[in-house]
């Protein structure tokens, strides 16, 4: 599979980026409101930010500052208007923008988790087989992926009653508990978290921040948007500050 690839001598990826997980460079992304009679809201303007192994970074700004616009640009469910998405993927540098829908599901597949607010499933299947689907996607034997899923639920102190059970009847923190199972099952180089923490009580927290520690620690670069101040403060190694547009 064929990739768009930075050359050594790219002005795009300075030598001292080069063992950087991600970088992001002035990402520019405005959204056209068709019903106000084609106003253009500018959302984002320059913004950069480069993620090296083993720190997370906190996205911090008010609410409608472009914290969540950035974070979904990230993963290429937004399309920028101009700037590039540099995500270092199975050992060559390829720019999210550019790539064919076919190559950029194999850089989520391998490189770019991403743990959202929301959990979207298909009814019926069991909350243990959603969680490791991306596990087996990756090539692990069904019977190990789920093994792995068990042992996260239970840290997450998912009920077992649950597991054989559709999400889509759970509670949020229940919803949010497999979403945060299904990410961190796999060791991806690079982790985006909308929020990972929001509908959860003070001992699940306390777990994902415990999970977010040790994917540190084997290298993994994380960006996130944390409003448990304690949860940023002991996460997160620096911060990306956004202010609203005037």
């Amino acid at each position: 599979m064929s990739y768009s690839t930075l050359s050594a001598g790219s002005s795009v990826l300075p030598l001292q980026q080069a063992d950087a997980l991600l970088v992001a460079e002035n990402l520019d992304k405005s959204f056209v409101l068709h019903p106000q009679g084609g106003v253009r809201l500018p959302v984002l303007k320059g913004v950069s930010l480069t993620i090296q192994p083993g720190e997370c970074v906190a996205l911090q700004g008010p609410s409608g500052s472009g914290k969540s616009t950035f974070m979904r640009s990230l993963y290429a469910n937004y399309r920028i208007d101009s700037g590039h998405i540099w995500v270092k993927h199975q050992g060559h540098w390829v720019d999210l923008p550019q790539l064919e829908p076919h190559q950029l599901m194999a850089v989520r597949q391998y490189t770019l988790g991403y743990v959202s607010q929301f959990l979207r499933v298909i009814p019926r299947v069991p909350a243990i087989e959603v969680a490791a689907e991306p596990l087996m996607d990756f090539g692990v034997e069904p019977e190990i992926a789920k093994e792995k899923i068990r042992q996260l639920f239970t840290q997450l102190n998912l009920p077992e009653r649950l597991w054989q059970l559709s999400p889509t009847t759970f509670s949020g923190g229940e919803k949010q508990r497999v979403n945060i199972a299904r990410a961190f099952a796999v060791d991806y180089p690079i982790l985006l978290l909308d929020e990972p923490t929001s509908a959860l009580d003070a001992a699940n927290r306390e777990v994902v921040m415990q999970l977010i520690a040790a994917h540190k620690v084997k290298g993994c670069g994380m960006v996130g948007i944390f409003h448990d101040d304690e949860v940023r403060e002991r996460v997160c190694d620096r911060s990306l500050c956004f202010e609203e547009f005037n």
